[in-house]
């Protein structure tokens, strides 16, 4: 999904969605010729973790406004990607501006009423995806980002390993409980 930034040159995948250490390299290499400036780098660097940091975002914001933010954390780690000390820890930076970035969104927000879920309207397929959506934003924080890069953004286990630094059977176990707890949540 192609967001507001073109993003044709993103990087290749092995097939099971991992990257393959020359390309881990490449991004490592992009993120610090963004430092220096290069905005072609950056686009890669989007590429590569957008969905990881929608996913985050959906976590924690309402739908509607996950896009706005989304641009928001990326002009933000444009911005202050030179304060990185080592660019193999992008993943977990932004991850982290993402996060705080949705709470003070949330801070903000706070005046607004939203509307509840079971007002008539829309159709049957959404109103199970936001409760779905409400459900999975109940977990805890390591369960829902996994559950959301893997059910929303169809991230493979790998592939959410790479980006988020997290071991492959760490994220494993995360999903695996993250999805028991979901099935009880919704019953």
């Amino acid at each position: 999904m192609a967001h507001a930034v073109g993003l044709s040159n993103v990087l290749p995948m092995t097939e099971a969605g991992a990257w393959h250490q020359d390309e881990v390299r490449s991004v490592v290499d992009d993120v610090r010729a963004t430092a220096r400036g290069d905005q072609d780098a950056f686009t890669r660097v989007y590429g590569a973790y957008g969905r990881m940091v929608r996913a985050v975002l959906l976590g924690r914001v309402p739908r509607r406004d996950v896009d706005d933010l989304l641009q928001d954390v990326f002009v933000t780690a444009y911005v202050k990607i030179r304060e990185l000390r080592d660019p193999a820890a992008f993943g977990g930076w932004i991850a982290a501006i993402a996060r705080n970035r949705a709470t003070d969104h949330l801070r903000r927000a706070r005046d607004h009423d939203e509307l509840p879920p079971e007002l008539p309207g829309g159709d049957a397929v959404e109103a199970d995806t936001l409760i779905v959506l409400d459900a999975i934003r109940r977990l805890p924080e390591a369960y829902r980002e996994t559950l959301l890069m893997r059910l929303v953004e169809g991230m493979s286990g790998a592939e959410i390993a790479d980006r988020t630094g997290l071991s492959p059977g760490s994220v494993r176990v995360n999903l695996h409980r993250g999805m028991k707890l979901l099935r009880e949540k919704l019953g």
